[in-house]
């Protein structure tokens, strides 16, 4: 069920070739399409405008390849990111993408929602890491671009069409990525600050390490988590530099676990500002290093000042009604009318997800 509404039939295909199949049918039936994954980040987006379809990717849960020396995997869309990362963990590697409402999220549904987490300070978005996708079509057609080796640059820029566009230009079936070494060693340490303008003061302190934190992530009631990575020697002597007591290293599970209903994302300099106007008792966790907050409210009260400084307000979840009076996404973006040419061209028959993207 997406936003209320449940569709004619669910699929779960077993294969690429038979999704792709089942795709093109229902292009040609005039259906609409809604892919899903692990149902973590469902919420995001308007409410359909019709729902004949779900393509469920679970049964596509093969690690393809995974290469330890070349420190790059590929996977099809249906694995979990705690499979691969289990996969990856007994060669002492990993992937550093930790999105909210987890466990649970699958790679083709983390990846068409454009959700990360407390490491993206130190490793970045998805479209960082993504080296390659294979996604299929309306027409029924399977297409690559990228690659499974970091040195093959080939279609990085079609790539990053579909991180973010909620399956509306093609439905991912694999996904290819440079992965990353487990630090040699890791503490996670805490404060409890005063009020934000303290917790803040702190947070700017921890930025400015000399080897700062992978992840800062500070909570509503002013509660600062900065996780260390590195050498044994110099985590240790970062951490007695900060300062702060060390925290129970499975908080970072709980933190996981919490569940946005909308994200606030500004460059980071203004993010203080609008944390400090939210309605007093409105509960929120944020990313100050990179300009990011979740509300667990869905409020639409901050939207304008995010907007008026190049930002966003997206709504992950709230009602129907809610949704349709304000908008999941906000105001149009300026590329508006490049994103409709590119939609036309991937999907003209508007199969896929219909009304739940911008476009």
């Amino acid at each position: 069920m997406v936003d209320g509404s449940r569709p004619e039939r669910t699929e779960r295909p077993r294969s690429a070739e038979e999704l792709a199949e089942l795709l093109r049918s229902a292009a040609e039936a005039g259906q609409a399409v809604i892919p899903v994954g692990g149902g973590r980040a469902i919420g995001l987006g308007d409410p359909p405008e019709r729902f004949d379809l779900a393509l469920e990717t679970g049964g596509l849960d093969r690690i393809i390849e995974y290469s330890q020396a070349d420190m790059t995997a590929s996977v099809e869309a249906g694995v979990t990111l705690e499979e691969l990362n289990a996969e990856l963990g007994r060669a002492g590697q990993f992937l550093p993408l930790d999105p909210f409402n987890a466990p649970g999220h699958t790679v083709g549904g983390a990846l068409a929602a454009g959700v990360s987490g407390p490491l993206r300070l130190r490793f970045g978005t998805p479209r960082d890491f993504v080296i390659g996708l294979r996604v299929a079509l309306p027409d029924g057609r399977l297409v690559s671009s990228g690659g499974r080796v970091v040195k093959n640059v080939s279609g990085y820029d079609m790539n990053k069409l579909h991180l973010g566009a909620l399956g509306s230009l093609g439905v991912i079936v694999a996904a290819s990525f440079k992965v990353f070494p487990k630090p040699l060693d890791e503490v996670t340490l805490e404060t409890q600050a005063e009020d934000l303008e303290a917790a803040l003061a702190e947070a700017r302190r921890a930025l400015g390490l000399a080897m700062a934190p992978i992840a800062l992530e500070l909570t509503s009631d002013h509660r600062l988590l900065a996780r260390l990575a590195g050498t044994e020697g110099g985590v240790r002597r970062i951490a007695r530099e900060l300062g702060w007591k060390e925290a129970d290293a499975d908080c970072w599970e709980a933190h996981a676990r919490l569940r946005p209903a909308a994200r606030i994302s500004v460059p980071p300099d203004y993010l203080p500002a609008l944390l400090a106007e939210l309605t007093p008792g409105t509960r929120w966790w944020a990313s100050p290093g990179v300009g990011v907050a979740y509300l667990a409210e869905p409020d639409v009260a901050q939207r304008a000042a995010a907007e008026s400084v190049g930002g966003s307000l997206v709504l992950f979840d709230g009602s129907s009604e809610l949704k349709r009076g304000q908008g999941a996404w906000g105001k149009p973006p300026a590329t508006l009318d490049v994103m409709r040419r590119i939609r036309d061209a991937f999907d003209p028959g508007r199969t896929l997800s219909p009304g739940r993207f911008v476009v």
